[in-house]
């Protein structure tokens, strides 16, 4: 089966944000236990040492910690998830206003433009 990497970033780092993604999404929930390494390796069709390097990002970025013996954790600290919410809104903002910038369009079009788009009955 595996999973779609993109060739621009390292595989770690993009299971990183995945797993992130659903964490805020609440598919992972705090205090849930993450697959193994071997589980998750062969769901996403990767060397076992890439997922062991994504655990040990999330772990050194407190998102999830370790249990001798018995897994990887979600942490339960409720901050964690609006804290990762907020750093993957403002990227996403970033990427928007790098592209709108770009093409020329003020601030104050972009506001205008955004505005107009959300009071759209159709999204």
């Amino acid at each position: 089966m595996g999973y779609d990497f993109n060739e621009r970033t390292p595989i770690y780092q993009q299971i990183v944000e995945e797993i992130k993604k659903q964490i805020v999404t609440e598919k992972l929930n705090g205090g849930d236990k993450m697959p193994s390494v071997r589980e998750l390796s062969q769901e996403m069709d990767v060397n076992p040492n890439t997922v062991q390097r994504a655990y040990q990002e999330l772990e050194r970025q407190n998102i999830t910690f370790s249990q001798r013996g018995m897994g990887t954790f979600v942490s339960e600290d409720i901050g964690i998830k609006q804290k990762i919410k907020n750093e993957m809104a403002e990227l996403i903002l970033l990427h928007f206003w790098q592209g709108m910038n770009s093409l020329g369009i003020s601030k104050e079009e972009i506001i205008k433009s955004v505005t107009e788009y959300l009071e759209r009955e159709d999204i």
